[in-house]
């Protein structure tokens, strides 16, 4: 019928003819007149800024039938007559995941309302598009549970099926003020990915790609994934390594101006909130030695911004500095240590030769030892921080396999090769009568745990130390660090020697990050008082306590 002039009759279950709607109204047949065939649709969405009729009204439509963007609708629109009161179609109840594993083309334009409530997985285009994306329940990452291949392939193409896209009624970017549920947000009250929404009735649309719902009433919230506390430290604890992907910590020209950078705080006020939130859930966490990601690639002087952050945690912490050697990508890794609690023994090293000579970010590493204890063993710290699955610039091998990887893995494989092998070569250290407690390779690897470059560090002989604490599986994945289109994995990694594993006391992830929405980030439109550790980064931290 596509093409076609029809004339069409129906109630009107909802307006979206208001600025910034989707230039019409949505129309279904009476449950008096529908043709009982529930293989098809008994609704459209009629496209037109005509006035007449409201939301209950019954009216006559002659327009064009067209299929724009996988969405039916009637436009060019040449008569639009209001026939008196109309009853509104009950809403059909549905669930996810869809029957059979079948897009409900059945119900579209149809009031619809969900049987029972869906899991909040996807808020990340919330302040651009007004849009949550919701799940049955959580969904993790393929390649952290199944190897690169068809069959994490399919299994990402069965979640996609599987979702619900709860919109905002609105076309149009960024809107302002920010839909439902921003104002809970603004007060600082908790609504995270892994809750649940209920009372979801509306009207089911496809727009852009996905099945939505065009909600006719605020949704009811149940809480499932409350914040968390931080995680205790046991009194046999000796070390707690904590490592966090910090979100791009710049800090302009050092003197409160300069935010030129394309990453990072663009305002003094923007630093001061992201700082804020960054010693706040540091502090929390009671950390001996930090290994630090994304921060900025200056040098180490007083204006840097590693001595920023460095003298925000306060007069007892301090930083490895490798001047000269951390190579030319606007990021670095980086170690801070509690000078009372810890020393760094011998020179820092970082990896500059080989694969990370050209295009890597050479990982630091440094020997440290508690101080308090009698001859405490002493570990060795590595942070690395390979490539992004981003595609810009991938070619050839690099380019995204269509194997749950993303672009570079390649390079990011060759890279965690070359990180093993530069490990073997390290010298244990001399240290007298104290014992050497093993290695640990700490960072952001951009590799989910079945993942090409964490195959590479275990094979050759690491251990990661959170699983080995806390297994994943398909209907249990916990102390996860990211979150990405709706999915939960880990791209952050405490890979230990297998002589550390006897000296592991805990290993986990504290979720005060991935979970909250962007929203709320220090970037924002929607801000959280001052000194709160939530969303302080897109990733959550890890904590590693050792006994030494």
């Amino acid at each position: 019928m596509v093409g076609q002039t029809v004339t069409v009759e129906g109630v009107i279950t909802q307006d979206s003819r208001h600025p910034g709607g989707w230039r019409g109204f949505y129309l279904q047949q009476t449950d008096a007149r529908t043709d009982h065939n529930p293989q098809t649709s008994d609704a459209l969405f009629i496209y037109t800024d005509r006035p007449g009729g409201a939301v209950g009204s019954q009216v006559r439509v002659t327009g064009q039938v067209k299929e724009y963007h996988g969405l039916t609708e009637l436009t060019r629109v040449s008569d639009l007559t209001v026939c008196g009161a109309g009853k509104l179609p009950v809403a059909t109840p549905v669930q996810l995941p869809w029957p059979d594993q079948q897009p409900p083309e059945h119900l579209e334009n149809m009031r619809v309302t969900l049987a029972e409530p869906l899991t909040l997985i996807g808020h990340y285009s919330f302040a651009r598009y007004g849009e949550l994306i919701l799940a049955h329940s959580s969904q993790t990452v393929p390649t952290e549970l199944l190897a690169p291949g068809p069959e994490a392939a399919a299994m990402g193409r069965k979640q996609l099926l599987n979702r619900l896209y709860l919109d905002d009624g609105q076309s149009i970017r960024n809107p302002r003020p920010l839909p439902w549920p921003a104002p809970r947000l603004a007060n600082g009250v908790p609504f995270r990915a892994g809750d649940a929404l209920g009372a979801l009735t509306g009207i089911l649309d496809f727009r852009f790609g996905h099945w939505r719902l065009q909600p006719d009433q605020s949704p009811e919230i149940i809480l499932r994934n409350p914040r968390p506390d931080p995680p205790p430290r046991s009194d046999n604890t000796t070390l707690r390594i904590v490592t966090l992907n910090l979100g791009n910590y710049f800090n302009g020209d050092g003197s409160g101006a300069g935010f030129e950078a394309s990453r990072g705080a663009r305002s003094s006020a923007q630093l001061a909130t992201q700082t804020s939130r960054l010693r706040a859930g540091l502090h929390a966490l009671e950390p001996d030695v930090i290994a630090a990601v994304e921060l900025e690639n200056d040098d180490y002087s007083d204006t840097s911004a590693i001595a920023d952050l460095a003298a925000a945690l306060g007069p007892e912490w301090q930083f490895v500095a490798t001047p000269g050697i951390t190579g030319t990508d606007a990021i670095r890794t980086d170690l801070f240590y509690r000078a009372d609690r810890v020393r760094p023994l011998g020179e820092p090293q970082r990896l500059t030769d080989g694969r990370y000579g050209y295009r890597g970010r050479p990982p630091v590493a440094q020997v440290f030892q508690p101080i308090a204890g009698s001859n405490p063993a002493t570990v060795r710290i590595i942070v690395p921080h390979l490539k992004s699955k981003a595609c810009g610039g991938a070619e050839g091998a690099d380019k995204d396999q269509n194997d749950g990887q993303g672009c570079y893995a390649r390079r990011r494989t060759d890279n965690a090769r070359a990180l093993a092998i530069w490990l073997e070569s390290l010298p244990e250290p001399e240290n007298g009568t104290n014992a050497f407690a093993g290695n640990l390779i700490t960072g952001d690897l951009n590799s989910y745990a079945r993942e090409w470059p964490i195959q590479q560090l275990e094979n050759a002989g690491l251990i990661n130390l959170v699983r080995a604490h806390q297994a994943c599986t398909p209907d249990n994945c916990p102390e996860t660090t990211y979150r990405y289109q709706g999915r939960q994995g880990s791209l952050d990694y405490a890979m230990g020697s297998e002589a550390l594993l006897k000296h592991l006391v805990s290993a986990g992830a504290w979720a005060i990050n991935a979970a909250e929405f962007p929203a709320i980030g220090y970037q924002g439109p929607i801000q959280l008082p001052a000194g709160v550790p939530w969303r302080s980064s897109d990733h959550n931290p890890l904590y590693i306590d050792l006994a030494l």
